[in-house]
């Protein structure tokens, strides 16, 4: 092997680099793709943003409920 292509801190070689990048990239955009699908669908079904009082007060009826579940375990 030619010293160039080892003088990376990585040692990986330039085309190496270039394709682990390439497939991390790849890798973090699907992913970001999949994380921002879930959140909107998830908001579709009970959206925690931009609520009425109504929705607010079923909300804090909820944690409270799963509060005192919570605490019963313990």
């Amino acid at each position: 092997m030619a010293a160039s292509e080892t003088a990376s801190a990585t040692g990986m070689t330039s085309g190496e680099a270039r394709e682990f990048h390439r497939i991390f990239m790849k890798s973090t955009i699907a992913f970001t793709g999949w994380a921002f699908a879930a959140h909107v669908l998830v908001h579709m079904w009970r959206p925690w943003m931009f609520q009425d009082a109504t929705a607010q007060s079923s909300m804090m009826d909820g944690i409270n409920s799963l509060t005192s579940i919570v605490t019963a375990m313990v």
